[in-house]
């Protein structure tokens, strides 16, 4: 029996799947690069709006964009899984550390917070 105010085991906010949802949309819809040296490209000519980084992924690389994506003031967005469900998310048979979104298509992935 559940009691009244028992809390939920998630945390409050967006559920990876609505993140899961989005990145379909905008991977569908919209206009996107994989990889990381594409990403770095996209935000050193300032045509990156947003980029998801595969938590999971290499810390190096990870934590090279991260901190490249803070100084410039690009949105990142951390997909909680490893670089292979990243790729696999994505459509593509490869893993995928990171991407870019250029453009969002239909997603709301550039007005939502993911935490």
């Amino acid at each position: 029996m559940r009691s009244g105010n028992e809390a939920s085991a998630k945390p409050k906010g967006i559920d990876m799947s609505d993140l899961n949802s989005d990145l379909r949309l905008v991977i569908d819809t919209g206009r996107v690069v994989f990889g990381s040296r594409e990403v770095m490209r996209t935000i050193s000519d300032s045509t990156a709006k947003a980029v998801v980084v595969a938590t999971l992924g290499k810390k190096d690389t990870v934590g090279d964009i991260l901190h490249v994506c803070e100084v410039s003031g690009i949105k990142v967005i951390r997909f909680e899984g490893n670089s292979v469900d990243l790729g696999a998310l994505c459509g593509r048979p490869f893993a995928v550390n990171a991407l870019t979104v250029l453009e969002p298509g239909n997603s709301g992935i550039l007005n939502e917070e993911y935490s």
